[in-house]
C-alpha cells in the first residue's frame, strides 16, 4: 500500500528511512507547539484552543503535502505570519483575533484561486526579488523585536522610543541563555536545537521556582473557543486590503521559496530545474491555511525545516505523513504547553530572525535602485510595527525611484497597480 502511495521505489528510499526523516522533520519543527499558543494568546486568544488547532492544523497541512503532491515537506503555523496576526493586525490596528482569522481565510482563499488558474508564476515573477528579499528580511527584523521585547531586553524610553534594560532580571537573562543555547546545539548539528533550548530553559525556570508544574501527558483541551470563530465578513474592508495582501505575499513566497529549497536539497527537480506538480504542492498549502483558520490558527504554510528531513533520506510524501502523525501524538503534551513561560520562546523568535535577515545578503547592493526600497520595507516593518506597512511602503518606494530614475520600464504592471492601491490605502485608509 505504501508503495502505491508514496512510489517509495521510485524515489530509492524505503519506510524506514521515511520514518527517521519524518522523526527529524519533527523535532526540528515541533517549537511551534510552544511558540504559536504563546505568540496568539496576546492576541487574546485561548491558549489551550490554539494548542489544539496549531496540532491539527499542522497535521493535516502535512497528510495534504504528503498523500495528494508526495512531497516530505510538513507544513505548520508559519512564524512571522503569526506575529503579525497578533502584534500588528489585533493589538495595533485593532481589529479583533475573529476579523484576522477572517483575513487569514480570504487570503488562503485567494492563493487557492491563484494555484488553480495557474497565474501564480506570473504573480512570483512579476514582484522584483529585491522587494522579496527585502519583506523577507523584514519579517526577520519585525520577530527579532518582538523578541528582544517578550525578553525584556528592549523597553520603552519616553526620550529615544525605545531603550535597553538593566539586564538584571532573570527572565531576560533566561532567554538570552536560551538563545545561545540554539546557536550552539545549532552549531554542532545538533538536531531539535529549538525544542531543546525552551524545554531547557522551562526546566530551569521550573527549578527556579519561576513556573508552576502542571504536568506533562494529559487528555487535550477545548478547542471549541477557536473552532469556526473566524468573522470572514468583519475583514471585508477597504482597510484590510493590505493585511490580506500581506498575509497572501508572505505566505506565497515562503511557500515557493521552501518548496524550491527542499526539492533542491533532496535533487528532487526535473532536469530543467522545475518542480513536478508544483500546482499541487502550491494547492496543498493554501488549503491548510484555509483549513487552519476554521480551526483556529494564523497563516499555515511549508517549513524550511523540512530541508533536515530531507537531508536525512526523505524523498517522498511518507516523510510529511510521519510528521502528521507526531503532530496529532503532540495534542497528549497541552500541560507542558502551557507550563512553557513567555521568555522561553523569546529565543526561538530571535533565531528566526537571524537566518530570516541573511537574505539581505543576496540584494544588488550595487543598484541603489533595488537596494533602497528593499532596505525601506525591511526596516520599517520593526519601527513601524506593522508587515503590512512595510510591505506597502516597500512597493511605493520601488515605483517611484524607478520612475524617477528614468528606469520605470523595469517595473511590472502589478507592481504599479499595488503602488497605487497602496498610496490610495494610506491617502484614505
Amino acid at each position: 500500500m505504501l508503495e502505491k502511495l508514496f512510489k517509495l521505489r521510485e524515489h530509492n528510499t524505503n519506510v524506514r528511512t521515511e520514518v527517521i526523516a519524518g522523526l527529524t522533520t519533527f523535532l526540528t519543527m515541533a517549537y511551534i507547539i510552544f511558540v504559536n499558543p504563546s505568540v496568539l494568546k496576546d492576541a487574546g486568544m485561548d491558549q489551550g484552543s490554539v494548542f489544539v488547532a496549531t496540532c491539527l492544523a499542522a497535521a493535516v497541512g502535512s497528510f495534504i503535502m504528503g498523500f495528494w503532491a508526495n512531497y516530505p515537506i510538513a507544513l505548520a503555523p508559519g512564524m512571522g505570519l503569526n506575529a503579525f496576526f497578533t502584534y500588528t493586525v489585533v493589538l495595533h490596528l485593532h481589529y479583533s483575533w475573529n476579523v484576522a482569522l477572517g483575513a487569514v481565510f480570504l487570503s488562503g482563499c485567494i492563493f487557492i484561486a491563484l494555484s488553480l488558474f495557474k497565474i501564480r508564476e506570473w504573480v512570483i515573477n512579476s514582484i522584483p526579488q529585491s522587494l522579496r528579499l527585502g519583506i523577507a528580511a523584514g519579517i526577520g527584523l519585525f520577530l527579532g523585536f518582538i523578541a528582544l521585547k517578550n525578553a525584556g531586553i528592549v523597553v520603552n524610553n519616553d526620550a529615544t522610543l525605545v531603550g535597553m534594560s538593566s539586564m538584571k532580571s532573570p527572565e531576560t537573562l533566561l532567554a538570552a541563555l536560551g538563545f545561545f543555547i540554539i546557536i550552539a546545539l545549532d552549531a554542532l548539528k545538533v538536531k531539535g536545537s529549538v525544542l531543546i533550548s525552551i524545554l531547557a530553559i522551562s526546566v530551569i525556570s521550573l527549578l527556579l521556582g519561576m513556573v508552576q508544574y502542571h504536568g506533562i501527558v494529559s487528555a487535550p483541551p477545548s478547542i471549541d473557543k477557536t473552532f469556526l470563530q473566524l468573522d470572514i465578513a468583519g475583514a471585508f474592508k477597504v482597510s484590510m486590503i493590505s493585511v490580506i495582501f500581506a498575509f497572501l505575499f508572505v505566505d506565497l513566497f515562503d511557500t515557493a521559496g521552501t518548496l524550491m529549497a527542499v526539492a533542491q536539497r533532496g535533487n528532487l527537480l526535473d532536469a530543467k530545474g522545475n518542480l513536478p506538480r508544483l500546482n499541487k504542492a502550491l494547492l496543498a498549502d493554501s488549503s491548510a491555511t484555509v483549513i487552519g483558520t476554521i480551526f483556529g490558527t494564523s497563516s499555515t504554510t511549508s517549513y524550511i525545516e523540512s530541508g533536515s528531513g530531507v537531508e536525512a533520506g526523505g524523498r517522498t510524501g511518507l516523510t510529511a505523513v510521519v510528521v502528521g502523525f507526531l503532530f496529532i501524538l503532540a495534542l497528549l503534551f497541552s500541560p507542558l504547553a502551557e507550563m512553557i513561560p513567555e521568555y522561553a520562546t523569546a529565543g526561538a523568535l530571535f533565531y528566526v530572525c537571524v537566518l530570516m535577515v541573511s537574505s539581505l545578503s543576496h540584494i544588488e547592493w550595487n543598484d541603489l535602485t533595488e537596494a533602497a526600497p528593499a532596505v525601506i520595507a525591511a526596516i520599517m516593518m520593526p519601527l513601524s510595527y506593522s508587515i503590512a506597512d512595510g510591505i506597502a511602503l516597500g512597493f511605493i518606494s520601488y515605483a517611484v525611484i524607478k520612475l524617477l530614475s528614468g528606469k520605470y520600464k523595469q517595473v511590472s504592471i502589478s507592481v504599479w497597480c499595488l503602488a497605487v492601491i497602496f498610496i490610495v490605502k494610506f491617502a484614505f485608509g
